[in-house]
């Protein structure tokens, strides 16, 4: 069997969004600008209220789905199209931007820890303008399967022929991986998906080590093999088909061409972009 290697080892970088949210872009950065077909990876991660009570005021998107992925905390979204949900420890907000949404995210609390991950996902070219959707996804909604050293959260895709409820428009899984001491986890992956491993506690051992608050990209032959020392490891690990088409971005919108993500902002200034 073959086994994947790093490619690459990246750490994130400190900046903030919304209104003022503190946080580490770990994909979206001058080093890692994407790994197709991902185009964002947030970890937001604070007690102090002040780096985030100020949330994610109404904003537009068109053109991809993101997955809000909490750990620990409660934050709303609202959007245009009437949709409403509290995001809480161990839940899912999935979205679909498609042709436009305007939506916002806002902390439900304001003291504690409120710690998690937006992952952006690209939408393939025929889908960019299909109908914006949302989905709340709780905690118990998520299948947990334990396994000698640890457990696996299954969000997207499939672990040993359970799937988890995460429905995207382009291939790919989502799994959060909690690892005891000295341990070893196994994955079988799909030849040329682009994955990646970001460790958020401890660290994990391939060819390299890979400490928290690192993401590493694996080349794109062979399935996963790593372990964990004395401290364990908690990470997420994320792999999808490449789109294999080109990006332009502006902002909160990615199309294909610059002219698709200039008419994306004359349809919201002009009151158009989610009708």
């Amino acid at each position: 069997m073959k086994v994947r290697k790093i490619k690459n080892i990246f750490k994130g970088v400190q900046t903030s969004d919304g209104a003022g949210v503190n946080l580490t872009r770990i994909i979206g950065t001058s080093e890692l600008d994407m790994l197709d077909p991902f185009l964002l990876l947030d970890e937001f991660g604070s007690d102090h209220p002040k780096d985030y009570i100020a949330g994610f005021p109404s904003h537009p998107h068109r053109g991809f789905e993101t997955i809000t992925y909490m750990l620990n905390g409660k934050f709303r979204h609202k959007d245009s199209n009437g949709n409403e949900g509290v995001l809480s420890d161990g839940s899912v907000q999935w979205m679909t931007a498609g042709r436009g949404v305007i939506h916002s995210e806002m902390p439900e609390q304001t003291e504690g820890l409120v710690r998690g991950f937006q992952l952006w996902l690209n939408l393939p070219k025929e889908l960019k303008m299909i109908k914006p959707a949302y989905r709340d996804i709780p905690k118990d909604k998520i299948p947990q399967i334990n396994f000698p050293g640890g457990e696996i959260k299954i969000i997207a895709g499939k672990y040993n022929d359970i799937k988890g409820p995460g429905r995207s428009h382009t291939e790919m899984f989502y799994h959060d991986v909690n690892l005891k001491h000295d341990a070893n986890f196994n994955l079988p992956l799909i030849d040329g998906w682009n994955v990646f491993i970001y460790v958020y506690e401890g660290n994990i051992i391939m060819d390299r080590n890979v400490s928290k608050n690192n993401l590493a990209v694996l080349n794109d032959l062979g399935d996963l093999e790593l372990s964990t020392e004395k401290n364990g490891s908690k990470f997420i690990v994320v792999g999808g088909k490449p789109l294999n088409e080109s990006v332009a971005r502006g902002g909160p919108f990615v199309m294909n061409t610059k002219k698709e993500v200039l008419q994306a902002f004359t349809d919201y200034q002009n009151g158009e972009l989610v009708k």
